[in-house]
């Protein structure tokens, strides 16, 4: 009879899974005796291999936090435990009621460069000199990974929205060429119909009670980026303000959301945010189908009344004022942009990611800009002269004789600096340690922040006015905007290009800047001049006009938002056009 050690090879395998030789011979039960045996030694065998996996990861872990405890330890920072951080920055921040504050007494005492832990894992490192943010922002390509779960939580993948640079790389520049060379030639038109649009609803403004800067701001910068992707369409789709409310709630909702590492399935407010979610991207795709509908007939009708041109009906539809394009959206879009913007995965990520960006960034600098000029009427009216200057030279108002109003490009870019989006401009390393000129080393994995409202405001750069509204500190001979001086600002030699003032961030700097700071700054200054030459807007009297920079809804607002009054410029059109109270 054939011994059971015959049915195991003579190999490495064979030797493992051989069972011990019995002690007795004839045994009956070799098959069964075997299977057991094999299954007990296969099962140590993973059970093996997984502890040592996990073993591994956790001592990989924990070398990686101890050098990050070793390498924040060399940087100048308040004497701190990590495991204490959170205490001591809840004690510090309370005494001065914001993270900002913080900061800047650290900065008094240690220099430009200062760290704080935030907690044992997470550690923050801040700098204020304007050679090293350059150098930082530079070498630190990547965004927080907090950042792309919210945006993943809210709006599903994203291509051009994560915390890799390596990533989207190829997006970004894509999309930067995009919007630089054809965006903002092909949307000329766009502002004033945002302009007609947002005032033609004054009636439902008023009902909701929502007249201040902030939400004409916010229905202004919806507006205008919507129709930026979608075209005119846009405008008139009935759901619009609909998409909108959902869009800003889930823009103050989706960081807290994200915060979780285990999603909260037991919370009934969790799920009523995901159904929100949803119902945006379904928004979403009903937006897009509105305009393949709408285009698909323009283009019909242009097409039959152009039967002799074969080629107008592609014409028509590239020569449409939109950003994007897929062939799900029935050729709705621009090709060269299919890949880059609507992936297979996800269709509406990037869209929407495009829309929340936007709105936010955008409609805090636009009402940052009305609530300057409804502070400061005498600008307002020198802006007024400017535009009509320039329309009379040239009949008409787009990005290029915007360029030319130097008065209202100032005030843009200084309704930037003193009102950022955000009060920390922020970066990381996911993979490699930050090496500075300075001799400080920035391990992997910190949070590397600027606190732009310390540098943008900073008297050291700024002048002894740092905190005060001068838009004239963008010209060569920068004058108090209400000297003489101000009056005659024609060349444009006057003009100082704000890019070249290393502590103008507003838009950020480096390989991961804000890919839309030329459509942002010439799309707002054209809203800004469509909606001066039209309108009058005035300060509501009685009311708090001196508003301070605080965070809401995840951005930077100057709040008491003030009300304001907007009456049609023209004693005919003055008695037909209602009032913001």
């Amino acid at each position: 009879m054939e011994s059971c050690d015959a049915a195991h090879p003579y190999t490495l395998i064979g030797v493992l899974l051989r069972p011990p030789t019995p002690a007795h011979g004839g045994a009956t039960s070799c098959p069964g005796r075997f299977f057991r045996d094999y299954t007990s030694r296969a099962t140590n065998a993973l059970l093996w291999i997984a502890f040592i996996s996990v073993t591994s990861l956790l001592f990989g872990r924990l070398a990686r936090l101890v050098r990050l405890w070793v390498q924040g330890s060399r940087i100048p920072g308040p004497p701190s435990n990590p495991f204490l951080a959170r205490s001591k920055l809840i004690a510090g921040c309370g005494s001065l009621g914001s993270l900002t504050g913080y900061l800047a007494e650290l900065h008094e005492t240690y220099g430009p460069i200062v760290r704080l832990w935030l907690s044992p894992t997470q550690l923050l490192v801040s700098v204020k000199d304007t050679m090293l943010i350059k150098e930082m922002l530079i070498k630190a390509e990547d965004k927080l990974p907090l950042t792309g779960r919210a945006f993943h939580l809210a709006f599903g993948r994203s291509s051009l929205f994560v915390s890799s640079f390596e990533k989207v790389r190829k997006r970004r520049e894509s999309l930067a060429e995009y919007m630089n060379g054809k965006l903002a030639v092909g949307a000329n038109n766009i502002p004033l119909k945002v302009v007609e649009c947002v005032m033609g609803r004054v009636d439902t403004i008023m009902g909701k009670g929502i007249l201040d800067c902030i939400s004409v701001s916010r229905q202004l910068a919806f507006y205008i980026l919507g129709s930026t992707l979608f075209g005119d369409a846009f405008l008139d789709w009935p759901e619009a303000g609909m998409y909108e409310e959902i869009l800003m709630t889930i823009a103050k909702d989706g960081c807290f959301w994200a915060s979780y590492t285990v999603p909260p399935f037991w919370s009934s407010t969790y799920w009523k945010y995901r159904y929100m979610c949803k119902r945006l991207k379904h928004l979403t795709n009903d937006i897009i189908q509105h305009c393949v509908e709408r285009y698909d007939l323009l283009s019909q009708i242009h097409y039959n009344s152009h039967k002799e041109n074969k080629g107008n009906e592609k014409k028509t539809r590239l020569d449409a004022p939109v950003l994007l394009d897929n062939a799900t959206s029935g050729g709705l879009f621009q090709k060269e942009m299919e890949e880059y913007l609507i992936s297979k995965e996800e269709p509406c990520g990037n869209i929407l990611g495009l829309m929340f960006h936007g709105c936010l960034a955008t409609a805090s600098l636009i009402s940052s800009i009305l609530t300057r000029l409804v502070l400061h009427p005498e600008l307002q009216e020198k802006l007024y002269t400017e535009i009509i200057e320039v329309r009379e030279k040239t009949h008409k108002l787009d990005s290029h004789d915007v360029q030319k109003m130097n008065l209202l490009m100032a005030t843009v870019h200084e309704s930037a600096r003193l009102l950022p989006a955000g009060p920390l401009l922020q970066r990381c390393s996911l993979k490699h340690d930050i090496c500075l000129s300075s001799g400080v080393t920035a391990p992997a994995g910190a949070i590397l922040v600027v606190p732009l409202q310390l540098v943008q405001m900073d008297n050291a750069i700024w002048g002894k006015d740092a905190s005060q509204f001068n838009p004239c500190r963008f010209f060569s001979e920068a004058t108090n905007h209400k000297g003489k001086e101000y009056e005659d600002f024609g060349g444009s030699p006057f003009f100082s290009e704000p890019k070249k003032k290393a502590a103008f961030l507003p838009f950020g700097y480096g390989t991961r800047a804000c890919v839309g700071e030329k459509f942002a700054t010439l799309g707002i200054a054209t809203l800004i001049a469509s909606l001066l030459q039209n309108y009058e807007i005035r300060f509501q009297p009685g009311l708090d006009n001196d508003p301070k920079p605080i965070m809401n809804d995840c951005i930077l607002q100057l709040l008491p938002s003030p009300k304001i009054n907007s009456q049609r410029i023209g004693t005919a059109h003055a008695s037909t056009q209602p009032q913001f109270k």
